[in-house]
């Protein structure tokens, strides 16, 4: 009885292992066990076959089997996509594969703030290592990324695959622009007086966009510098004075803008010269677009920062005078805290 009981205990210890065996088979043949255990980068390289893709991944143990995994790209139309993946941990071989014939490529996300120069931008785009190339063109290339001006690209967040180059993203956002200047030029053409052409509305937008952070304040702002044109008052935009000081950057890294500053010779002078600048000093978002094209319906014709982050509006000189005077008392007291 005794070796009756042991036979029989043994028979079931191993036709449990054998069942274990056999439903671990299934899993591995199905491609369901995964040895992936943490999140890995993988990049397949142009021109590389299913076999070579097939090796890559066995050798850094991240599928099982090479077999399960060829089987899964043809179910999914035989062919893997150039890129960089982000492998997830616990994924399957067919997950995998899917992936890459579906070209699911790593992204990532490039935002580039509004009221940035192109210069600010490339510098921007070139401390992303997640992009590649350079931000500038080799040789006499006449396309139009290669010739950007200020004005000319649309700042906003962009998705894009690991890897993809410099010049590339800025070719996006180079056509996001001009996307938007094609449907304002189907809609009629619709501008407020004096303003006539794109490149007048982007420059005053541009303006616009540099003087003020709070979207709620920009029509107002618009306001003010329509209202001057309009007049033939000269705009007075510090922002122009920094952006001719600087060769276009727009930055004056740290350094203050004094009176002096503002006798600099340069068509960027708004306190030189009279009208709009010859072109824009910043690349400008739809807000202040908005704005310059729906500005508010004012009578301001002067502004001055309010030492809150926003701006106190005045209608005359003398009202103007005032607001200047409280906000020279606020810098006062934030100098000494």
């Amino acid at each position: 009885m005794k070796i009756k009981s042991l036979f029989k205990n043994k028979f079931f210890t191993y036709s449990a292992v054998a069942m274990v065996a056999v439903f671990l088979g299934i899993l591995v043949l199905f491609g369901v066990l995964s040895p992936v255990l943490a999140p890995t980068s993988v990049t397949v390289s142009r021109g590389a076959s299913v076999a070579s893709v097939t090796r890559m991944l066995t050798d850094n143990d991240l599928i099982i089997s090479g077999a399960v995994f060829k089987t899964a790209v043809r179910f999914n139309g035989g062919k893997i996509q150039t890129g960089e993946y982000d492998i997830p941990p616990r994924a399957s071989a067919w997950r995998i594969a899917r992936m890459m014939a579906n070209g699911r490529v790593a992204t990532t996300k490039i935002i580039i703030p509004e009221g940035l120069t192109i210069k600010q931008t490339k510098q921007l785009l070139l401390a992303y290592s997640a992009l590649t190339g350079a931000v500038d063109c080799d040789g006499n290339n006449n396309a139009p990324v290669c010739n950007l001006h200020d004005g000319e690209i649309f700042p906003d967040t962009y998705y894009v695959a690991k890897g993809t180059p410099r010049l590339a993203v800025l070719e996006l956002a180079r056509k996001k622009m001009e996307n938007i200047h094609n449907t304002w030029e189907k809609t009629g053409k619709i501008a407020p007086t004096p303003l006539k052409t794109w490149n007048e509305i982007l420059t005053l937008a541009s303006i616009v966009q540099k003087e003020t952070p709070r979207e709620s304040e920009m029509p107002i702002v618009a306001s003010v510098y329509i209202n001057r044109l309009n007049k033939k008052m000269r705009l007075q935009a510090d922002p122009t004075i920094v952006y001719a000081l600087t060769g276009g950057l727009g930055d004056m890294r740290g350094t203050a803008l004094l009176r002096k500053h503002l006798k600099i010779d340069s068509p960027y002078n708004t306190y030189t010269h009279a009208g709009l600048p010859p072109a824009p000093i910043a690349n400008v978002g739809r807000a202040a677009i908005r704005a310059v094209l729906r500005p508010a319906d004012t009578n301001y014709l002067y502004f001055v920062a309010d030492g809150r982050g926003g701006h106190k509006f005045a209608k005359s000189y003398a009202e103007h005078q005032k607001n200047h005077a409280d906000w020279r008392e606020i810098k006062k007291i934030k100098n000494k805290k």
